[in-house]
């Protein structure tokens, strides 16, 4: 089991020191590291970290690794700068949720900016490293596309877990309703697909189905629709706990994502606006002659962080993603992002 979820982890490996030849894998962490990378203030007096000091985690790769294994263990080099900023990142993600449940909004006003793209490599990051279960909901009133995003494994959508609602049914029960990626273990929960249902999802629908989720899931992530007045959006912004905010380098987008901000706050929502994360989404290749440390600037100055995403070319089939098929920036890009989200677990 240790090994199948190593090589989940894996597809995360790249340095996050944004240098291009250096790469750190991340590798599912020994039972010290995990140990020594607890949330404060549990037992964090009392880890192998601070009781043995001269005891340092085993380097994954490179000439580190090279020189411990070569050595019988005896020569122990000193983490590199990458290897530490890759430890912090990982902590984060992994970060305990403190309620039991974290409901995580991902939205924009603006179609075609990658929302749906984004709640599913959001939701990757957080199932491969954290290990709990994480859970992506179609909360797309117009029959969204989340579920076109993993292999389909049944043909059941929300309305068939709604079924469900006058019982307290099982986790089997639930699961039997989603999909899973096999390259990250994030379930999907699709929206209603039939074509004579005037409405996918409304507003008690969404309370019924978190009410539902919630006894399963450590981690829900809405994937919500275009507007802000729909039925649903307003169960989704009362209960969620955190929001995503996805736009690209344009200036329509920019001020469609600026928009929602002052949306938000002019409606009793300022504290989502404050904490919100900006998924500056890259979806055409090439430069743009926008400037994005401007733009960067006025959401940082607005929200609480800004994650740039790169291109991709795997995610601009706009099919099913899988990891593996990700390039090693975006996979970085993804954890930055579920490490930024994880900061607002406590």
């Amino acid at each position: 089991m240790a090994g199948l979820w190593e090589g989940f982890v894996t597809q995360f490996g790249r340095s996050v020191s944004g240098s291009a030849d250096a790469t750190v894998p991340l590798s599912l962490p020994s039972v010290e590291e995990a140990k020594g990378e607890a949330a404060p203030g549990v037992g964090d007096a009392l880890t192998p970290d601070r009781l043995l000091p001269g005891r340092r985690a085993v380097p994954e790769q490179g000439w580190r690794r090279t020189v411990h294994r070569l050595s019988g263990g005896l020569v122990h080099p000193r983490e590199s700068a990458a290897e530490g900023r890759r430890r912090e990142l990982l902590a984060r993600v992994r970060t305990p949720v403190a309620s039991g449940h974290h409901r995580v909004a991902v939205l924009s006003l603006k179609g075609g900016v990658g929302k749906t793209t984004t709640a599913v490599g959001l939701g990757s990051a957080l199932a491969v490293v954290r290990g709990d279960r994480v859970i992506a909901v179609d909360a797309n009133p117009d029959h969204g596309t989340l579920a076109e995003k993993v292999r389909p494994e049944t043909a059941a959508s929300v309305r068939d877990l709604l079924a469900m609602a006058h019982r307290t049914p099982r986790y089997a029960d639930v699961r039997a309703c989603t999909s899973q990626s096999v390259s990250s273990r994030l379930e999907v929960l699709a929206s209603a697909r039939d074509p004579e249902v005037s409405e996918a999802f409304a507003d008690e629908d969404y309370r019924a189905v978190v009410r539902l989720l919630e006894n399963h899931y450590s981690i829900c992530i809405t994937d919500c629709g275009t507007g802000l007045l729909h039925s649903a959006m307003g169960a989704v912004l009362e209960l969620t706990d955190q929001i995503v905010l996805v736009t690209i380098p344009s200036v329509a987008a920019a001020r469609s994502a600026s928009a929602t901000l002052d949306w938000l706050e002019a409606h009793g929502r300022g504290r989502l606006a404050r904490s919100a994360t900006v998924a500056l989404c890259s979806i055409r290749p090439g430069g743009t002659q926008i400037d994005v440390h401007a733009l960067r600037s006025h959401f940082e100055r607005r929200c609480r962080a800004v994650v740039a995403v790169p291109f991709d070319a795997h995610l601009a089939e706009d099919a099913e993603i899988d990891l593996d098929l990700m390039g090693a920036g975006t996979r970085e890009a993804f954890l930055r992002l579920a490490a930024t989200v994880g900061d607002g677990f406590e």
